[in-house]
């Protein structure tokens, strides 16, 4: 009886055993044989609406503004200094006193010679035509601009002296004009050497001329520059709020700070600032909010751009409701969005469930 047991559970042992073999061979054959599913139908899908609406990037920067004032006249007077007419980045003209010097005022005048002696009447040269320039200018003489100090010449000297409210010789002293390269132009002096009490010998170079315009810097990482190749945009917010444009032209790198200095100019050379450039302060340097443009706002039909597909010739596409690709061409892409040409306001897309599911 006990051998008869032994070979009853023996027997159910080994069919339980086959049982098991069976399924799990029986598993196996239907995971290998079955096909693989689509991956389009065994991805989940969400699905948007293509819309109106914008696409573009940008980046926020500082932009650095600095004059580079030129070494542009020499005071010859000698005396205390009595007083300071102009400011830093003053605009001046011909004839505009500059500062005192024991109550004598020391003006500009246009002139590529820089006083070098007295001019009075009988005088002649170059420099007296520069002089004779500014008192035209300021319509006391009306005789020709000849370079001879003559009777007419002495007279405008003498009127000019009057306006003035100095003594009038008819005499011009080598301290009393200061001529520079251009006029109108905006200057500023050294003020460490012409400030109220100080003494001047003469020799002193204490006038600098201002460029028409500050230059214009964007430092910027590795990283940023490759995002501002030439002509990029950049929208610099002046000191008042408005808004000037400029566009991205040399890159210089420091190999020691690491830095890309991107140097910025108006479109087509004009000047970045026009006629608010006073608004940049003439000492140190100016910190200005930017607007990097790194991609520029396009407005159309705008898809998320994971709805996107690349079909087998390498064109872009979209699917719809149904399943179907309908190709599309694609203007501008920024920050998952993209505008597209080729389909529908109001289409249903196809979107990954993990994709964007935003129609900006």
């Amino acid at each position: 009886m006990k051998t008869r047991a032994r070979s009853s559970a023996l027997l159910l042992v080994i069919v339980a055993v086959v049982l098991v073999v069976g399924l799990a061979a029986g598993w196996a054959l239907t995971t290998v044989l079955r096909p693989a599913e689509d991956p389009l139908e065994a991805t989940g899908f969400t699905f948007v609406t293509v819309e109106n609406g914008e696409v573009g990037s940008s980046v926020t920067s500082n932009t650095v503004a600095v004059w580079a004032p030129e070494q542009a006249g020499t005071n010859q007077a000698a005396g205390i200094v009595t007083g300071v007419s102009v400011e830093a980045g003053t605009e001046v003209s011909q004839g505009a006193a500059l500062y005192t010097v024991d109550l004598e005022p020391v003006v500009v005048a246009q002139g590529a010679i820089p006083a070098f002696r007295n001019i009075s009447r009988g005088t002649s040269g170059d420099d007296v035509a520069q002089l004779q320039a500014m008192l035209a200018a300021l319509g006391f003489y009306g005789g020709q601009i000849d370079g001879r100090a003559e009777a007419g010449t002495e007279a405008a000297i003498t009127a000019w002296q009057k306006s003035l409210g100095v003594e009038q010789t008819g005499v011009v002293e080598t301290g009393d004009v200061i001529f520079v390269p251009s006029l109108p132009s905006r200057v500023t002096l050294d003020t460490e050497v012409v400030t109220r009490g100080a003494t001047l010998a003469g020799g002193e170079p204490v006038v600098q001329a201002l460029p028409s315009s500050p230059t214009f810097t964007v430092p910027v990482t590795d990283a940023q520059a490759a995002l501002m190749p030439t002509g990029t945009r950049v929208e610099i917010t002046s000191p008042s709020g408005a808004v000037w444009e400029a566009y991205a032209t040399d890159q210089t790198r420091d190999p020691q700070t690491q830095t890309v200095t991107v140097t910025l100019a108006g479109h087509d050379g004009a000047s970045i600032c026009g006629d608010a450039c006073g608004e940049v302060p003439v000492t140190g340097q100016a910190t200005l909010t930017s607007r990097i443009i790194t991609v520029e706002t396009v407005a159309g039909l705008v898809v998320p751009s994971a709805a996107l597909v690349t079909t087998a010739d390498g064109s872009a596409a979209v699917i719809d409701e149904t399943g179907t690709q309908l190709p599309v061409s694609v203007t501008a892409s920024a920050r998952g969005m993209s505008v597209v040409e080729g389909v529908d306001r109001g289409l249903r897309v196809r979107v990954p469930a993990g994709g964007s599911g935003a129609s900006s």
